[in-house]
């Protein structure tokens, strides 16, 4: 089985649990030495992607409203829009697997290993939230803006690796324990629990996405902290907010020099 036209292939299912134990059942053969690359191939792009369910509706995030974890409806919308983001994130990764051409095989296993967390953060997500709150996912409305990223980087790695992973994902790593704090004080500890995992997982991945953003750099004779901000505005990418994590942000890669960087751009 070769990895990127499977990853293609898998990108365009549409139930979710099915993507993500393909996904995952993928990245087992890979580990199994069961797979094969041709980092060189070139795909005509389907017309319709990613595949997803006709639910949940898709709006604007203005028009998404706030979700309070302290009323069993407001903590399942809540936990429905994580599980969201990680069922985007399923699909962002398999994308960078088979988009982009001509990148060291190293890049495309590793973003195999980035799906199939994502498609594990997932299954924990709708599990919980099946049995803790008698709900499931594409029940509540949501947006969209990973993906729209995601289309606007289409032709371009350097620019996904600067404003998927390391910008859009990196806010997850800010946002997480304020939201494990009012998790835990709306007594849903479980939730804290599969929060804790999601956490270190994704510094991994954005850890992922900064080694290959700068080696992307490298090779386009690019100072990475330079280009950024242009990315930034080239892309319309949203402006980052403080606080940030700094701990986990240290783990995942950012430097001191691109940390004070970014404290000092961001929006307060």
């Amino acid at each position: 089985m070769e990895i990127r036209a499977a990853a293609l292939d898998i990108l365009c299912f549409k139930v979710p649990s099915a993507k993500a134990q393909a996904v995952r059942d993928l990245y087992d053969l890979a580990q199994q030495g069961r797979t094969t690359l041709n980092e060189a191939q070139r795909f005509e792009c389907p017309a319709e992607l990613p595949g997803r369910p006709e639910r949940p509706r898709l709006l604007s995030a203005l028009q998404v409203p706030n979700r309070s974890p302290f009323t069993p409806e407001g903590r399942a919308a809540l936990l429905h829009a994580i599980a969201h983001i990680e069922f985007n994130a399923i699909n962002l990764a398999l994308d960078a697997v088979w988009r982009f051409p001509d990148m060291p095989a190293a890049f495309y296993l590793d973003w195999l290993k980035v799906a199939a967390e994502e498609a594990f953060h997932f299954d924990l997500l709708h599990q919980h939230l099946q049995s803790s709150l008698g709900r499931s996912y594409g029940e509540f409305d949501a947006h969209d803006g990973l993906w729209t990223m995601a289309e606007r980087t289409a032709g371009d790695v350097l620019a996904r690796m600067a404003l998927v992973p390391r910008t859009l994902e990196a806010r997850g790593l800010d946002a997480t324990p304020p939201l494990q704090a009012k998790l835990a004080r709306a007594g849903d500890h479980k939730a804290v629990e599969i929060l804790d995992i999601i956490l270190r997982d994704e510094v991994g991945h954005v850890l992922i996405g900064n080694r290959w953003y700068r080696h992307c750099c490298q090779l386009q004779g690019l100072d990475p902290i330079a280009i950024y901000p242009d990315l930034v505005r080239r892309y319309e990418a949203p402006r980052l907010r403080a606080p940030f994590n700094l701990e986990a942000r240290e783990a995942a890669g950012f430097s001191a020099e691109e940390i004070a960087y970014l404290q000092a751009w961001a929006q307060p």
